[in-house]
């Protein structure tokens, strides 16, 4: 499952609801609202080595190539203006033309709560992950209506359920504005000036983009402040659900199967883009083919992946081996313990913690297994192979040296700065967990935000940032006060165990116990309801005097925040951006500007071979599972139960259909729902996660036996047909 649970500093403003705070994290990491390099939990799961010289073997292979040159032709998340057109006309002998690139680009959307998907149909049908759609899906069921458990279809438009929450973003222009954000900042420039400078610049151009143009418009920074580019999105606010498979089916396997293949998951669900109460017209969509994925062909993958770090320093990957992971593994475990003892209880709280759970669960799995990788030293040392090429690279050049030579110790030293500030940063934030808090906070400082001048105030609270924040503040999704105590219980234990006897945490707990604490914030705090927040929201002045339990703690919470994040920002954040953009000109001097960017949960292009693997036992994967396959896996028993709905089609379902499917696509969490497209610009499947072994393609892509995994059409379409009998959609989709 590619989504990740990003855990922000918490110094913030972010949308409350669980899996959605992951997308704004993105979102306001690539407009540099905030860019905490160390806020998101990386996904890496353990190393499956089985013996040391095996291990090393793969990891000094893997050092080659993260020298440029020895990197596999099908590495990259590359800019759709960037497209890297002569690598596969020479390697597929296929010409990728604009027209096409168009076609994919105005078909693909961004989901805001993390996630990717596509147009297809001419009437704004949606097409993404279940997993990425669970949210909605969650929100709209009720005790009685449960459409996680029993799936969800809608037969007519009307039966259509607006999601309470949901925006959708389709890119539909790119513009380079470095020289407009770099504007008056000079080496001389004192680097937190050039910091505040360069923000202050892309909160005017977004905001004269938005003003003149109407659409979302958010400068992207790439390559660490490198470059910055002005992307602009037409939104669509009204999504609704049309259908959704059983959660046992769309997830089968669960958590023990997270991040292994073979695989047996219908991971996917249909949503409507609605536009003046109407079905949307997208410019583009994408037809389904007629005869799905076949091995060996090549494929694109279209989608936003999140947050990768290949152009990081070793410094910033000591620093999570030694800082971040030993503090956020295990709050991570003792949450998880947390959330399924309250599962435990009865179906109803298991239906409230479940999309929580599940994202702690897959975070926690992949982190662990990352932080074990930055254990060990191979994987250290390569990195810092390719880091001390290119730094001898440029200590040759005199010119360059002064220009370029210290960037890599300002970093080091950053993040020596950084120690000290990140645990009480990540522990007075562990409060944004809860969906309560959350609100109280972006109430609190919306009202000292929002009378500034709008390139003085923090990036999130802009202009062009204000309508999907306010949006989602006042959102109906429900708030379940049980869940929230727990949430709070939790997050007031990890203060007192990390921080010990601190003023700030005694004034917060007050004499009170955890638990007692956490009682008394919710049962005193109204709110839950979603009018008493836009009550607060329209009249800003009520804040300052509001007696609201979880309000007040805000306020009480919000100068210590508030400090600890000008301090990062000053001493941490601002060092790394001028560090990390001369180590991206560094870069473009010594290897020209080919290079992709990180990603930044922006649109992203990576093509790919439809291949099976071989794994580390010499076990020989297949290109696709079938249909057959699944049967012998059922157990009758959670999370490798089925529907009724598949036991009743069993006969009727054909043995030989391609179920799930692996490709050498380069892809990262955020990518959750991309299309998987062939060279006729046809659907051929959805991509909804990755094998174990391509986990570390975080830090270098590999292909060896690391693959991407996807839902095949045939048995999308044949399930909509023969289990679901959704035949108006398949009229819709052309089948």
């Amino acid at each position: 499952m590619q989504n990740y649970l990003i855990s922000t500093p918490h110094l913030y403003t972010f949308k409350a609801s669980k899996t959605t705070r992951n997308a704004l994290f993105f979102n306001n990491l690539a407009q540099n609202k905030i860019s905490d390099p160390a806020a998101c939990p990386l996904p890496f799961v353990a190393f499956p080595w089985h013996n040391v010289k095996e291990m090393r073997n793969y990891l000094l292979a893997a050092a080659l190539l993260m020298i440029p040159g020895f990197a596999s032709a099908e590495a990259g998340m590359w800019l759709f203006n960037q497209a890297p057109k002569q690598s596969i006309k020479s390697k597929y002998g296929f010409d990728l033309k604009d027209s096409l690139l168009d076609k994919m680009r105005l078909s693909s959307v961004r989901f805001d709560n993390g996630g990717s998907g596509s147009f297809v149909s001419s009437q704004g049908l949606l097409f993404t992950n279940h997993h990425v759609g669970s949210e909605c899906i969650s929100q709209l069921g009720t005790k009685e209506n449960n459409y996680i458990v029993n799936g969800f279809l809608a037969r007519t438009h009307a039966e259509e359920k607006k999601c309470p929450d949901l925006e959708v973003n389709v890119l539909l222009s790119m513009e380079d504005v470095t020289t407009k954000v770099k504007a008056g900042v000079t080496d001389s420039t004192p680097l937190e000036v050039a910091n505040k400078t360069r923000k202050a610049h892309m909160t005017d151009i977004e905001k004269e983009c938005n003003t003149r143009t109407g659409n979302r418009c958010d400068v992207v920074t790439l390559y660490a402040g490198g470059q910055y580019h002005l992307y602009q999105y037409k939104k669509y606010n009204d999504i609704r659900l049309v259908f959704a498979p059983e959660e046992a089916i769309a997830a089968f396997g669960g958590d023990p199967d997270n991040f292994t293949y073979p695989r047996y998951c219908l991971d996917f669900a249909l949503f409507r883009a609605y536009e003046n109460d109407k079905p949307a017209k997208p410019a583009e969509y994408l037809k389904w083919a007629k005869q799905g994925a076949k091995e060996g062909e090549l494929v694109f993958v279209t989608g936003h992946p999140g947050k990768t770090n290949r152009l990081d320093t070793v410094a910033a990957l000591e620093f999570g081996r030694d800082v971040e992971f030993k503090l956020r593994l295990p709050m991570f475990e003792s949450m998880i313990s947390r959330l399924i003892a309250f599962s435990e209880v009865n179906a109803e709280q298991k239906r409230i913690a479940r999309d929580l759970l599940l994202t702690y669960q897959n975070s926690y799995k992949a982190i662990s297994g990352f932080n074990g990788g930055l254990q060990d030293p191979v994987l250290i040392n390569a990195k810092r192979v390719d880091e001390n090429k290119l730094r001898a690279s440029i200590a040759d050049n005199p010119e360059k040296n002064k220009q370029f030579g210290s960037a890599w110790d300002d970093v080091a030293k950053a993040h020596e700065a950084y120690k000290s500030l990140y645990v009480r940063i990540r522990l007075l934030g562990a409060l944004a967990n809860s969906e309560l808090f959350g609100r109280a906070r972006t109430l609190v400082r919306l009202a000292v935000e929002k009378p500034k001048p709008n390139a003085e105030r923090l990036r999130e609270f802009s202009d062009t940032a204000l309508p999907q924040l306010e949006s989602n503040l006042y959102s109906e999704a429900p708030i379940y006060p049980t869940l929230e105590k727990q949430l709070f219980e939790e997050s007031f234990l990890q203060m007192q165990k990390g921080l010990g006897d601190d003023p700030l945490l005694a004034k917060i707990l007050a004499g009170r116990t955890p638990k007692q604490a956490a009682e008394f914030y919710v049962d005193n705090s109204q709110l839950v309801d979603p009018k008493v927040r836009k009550k607060y929201g329209e009249n800003l002045a009520t804040v300052a005097t509001s007696n609201d339990a979880i309000i007040q703690l805000a306020k009480l919470m919000d100068p210590e925040t508030r400090r600890l994040r000008k301090e990062f920002e000053d001493k941490v954040e601002a060092v790394l951006n001028a560090s990390y953009s001369k180590i991206a000109q560094a870069r473009f001097a010594a290897y020209g500007a080919s290079e992709y960017p990180d990603a930044t949960f922006t649109l992203r292009l990576s093509y790919a071979k439809v291949m099976g693997y071989t794994t580390e036992k010499g076990e020989a994967r297949a290109w696709t599972t079938r249909t057959s396959g699944l049967w012998p896996r059922v157990t009758g028993k959670e999370p490798f139960e089925i529907p009724e709905s598949w036991k009743k089609a069993q006969k009727a379902l054909t043995p030989t259909t391609p179920f799930n499917f692996v490709s050498t696509a380069d892809t990262h969490g955020g990518n959750s729902g991309s299309p998987t497209i062939n060279t006729k610009g046809e659907l051929t499947g959805i991509l909804f996660d990755g094998n174990i072994e391509g986990l570390p393609n975080n830090y270098v892509y590999r292909d060896v036996r690391e693959r991407s995994v996807h839902v095949a059409s045939q048995i999308i379409l044949e399930s909509l047909k023969k289990v679901y009998k959704a035949d108006a959609i398949l009229k819709e989709i052309g089948r």
